[in-house]
């Protein structure tokens, strides 16, 4: 185990973790599978409970941009292109893996009016898994579940498919960007974020999941904002004494997360301004909060860092459960007071298999990937 733990260590993304942004990062984690089981009840994003949890993706991107600024951006004169991509390929590919995995084995089980999972075959859901956990997505002719996801046994593989796009542009192009450069990048990218969500056709960002062509559109501006924004911010650091930073950033992306939605279907650009604020103004200034946070009492610290860790597997397995619990909902006729048990146990259970997938499958497989594709550099 302690041999494990020194080879993961050695993986690192990263010099030393900010824990508060690990607290921070599965605060997040928590509330997109709140908002998640919500959906269950909505019939759209209008009336939707914990209504703004999609922006958790926003914060997860600012945060890898801020993250990949500070592991990597001063290893360039001792690193290649390949070797970056080796190390994020081994940090994100094991769960992508897995969660398309436990999609496929619960596919069978979630069948309901809105999909009717008898009529996919064994062959077609075997081509879902291997297209799923290539990350390669589904096009409309072969998506199985028929609701139009890029990802149909895991939804939320969207967002890697994404990231894998930033982490690609960072290694050819936007590191080798000077700050002010990559400052009009960001400057650009936030303007066109907040006009296709003040101006769009939905009044939110709550897209990038489908490839219809506002969801690429939308999708591909939140990744071209976020990232560099938290590269940038990266940069331009300096840490202020703040104190209380995990619980103030806490609550400030609960309390974002569970607001209402703003000016209903009738005037959509209210909804859009207040997502264009949190994401350009809120989300930064959270990052840089939790970065300057100092490290709690011990029992915090493990705290955060358990968050921390299970953050990534948590987002990356607990949807599948989620298709079974809106099956099960729509099937029942349920309300959401007769189906809260489920709706709890959803939400532990997805803690709790989130944490085994860590240390039985992600940190081992790490580990294996690292010493295989990395020896040379150990």
């Amino acid at each position: 185990m302690v041999k494990a733990q020194a080879s993961i260590a050695a993986l690192a993304d990263s010099k030393p973790h900010y824990p508060i942004l690990d607290g921070l990062r599965g605060v997040a984690a928590l509330t997109v599978v709140c908002f998640h089981v919500f959906e269950a009840f909505a019939t759209s994003h209008v009336d939707q409970r914990i209504n703004h949890g999609y922006l958790a993706v926003d914060f997860f991107f600012i945060l890898s941009g801020f993250v990949v600024g500070y592991a990597y951006d001063d290893r360039w004169n001792t690193m290649t292109i390949g070797d970056f991509i080796k190390r994020r390929f081994i940090r994100l590919h094991p769960m992508v893996v897995m969660g398309a995995l436990i999609g496929a084995g619960m596919f069978y089980f979630q069948g309901c009016d809105a999909w009717d999972v008898s009529k996919v075959s064994i062959t077609g859901l075997l081509s879902a898994t291997i297209l799923n956990a290539l990350l390669i997505p589904a096009t409309p002719d072969v998506e199985i579940r028929g609701v139009g996801e890029m990802y149909p046994l895991n939804g939320p593989s969207w967002s890697l498919f994404f990231e894998y796009i930033g982490n690609i542009l960072y290694a050819f192009y936007l590191r080798k960007l000077s700050t002010t450069a990559l400052a009009r990048v960001v400057l650009l990218a936030g303007c066109g974020l907040a006009a296709f969500a003040i101006w769009g056709p939905l009044g939110d960002i709550c897209v990038g999941f489908s490839l219809t062509e506002e969801n690429m559109i939308g999708g591909s501006l939140r990744l071209l904002f976020s990232f560099p924004a938290g590269l940038l911010l990266s940069r331009l650091f300096r840490p202020v004494p703040v104190k209380g930073a995990f619980w103030i950033g806490s609550l400030a992306i609960v309390s974002v997360s569970a607001m209402p939605r703003i000016g209903g279907s009738d005037i959509l650009w209210q909804n859009g301004i207040y997502d264009a604020l949190c994401v350009v103004l809120i989300f930064p200034a959270l990052v840089y909060l939790g970065a300057s946070g100092k490290a709690m009492d011990k029992v915090a610290t493990r705290f955060c860092t358990f968050l921390g860790d299970i953050s990534y597997p948590l987002y990356m397995v607990h949807y599948p459960f989620i298709y079974l619990y809106y099956a099960w909902v729509k099937n029942k006729h349920l309300t959401f007071e007769q189906s809260l048990p489920g709706a709890a146990g959803l939400v532990v259970g997805s803690v709790l298999l989130a944490y085994v997938c860590l240390k039985r499958y992600d940190e081992p497989v790490r580990t294996f990937l690292m010493k295989r594709l990395l020896r040379a550099k150990q």
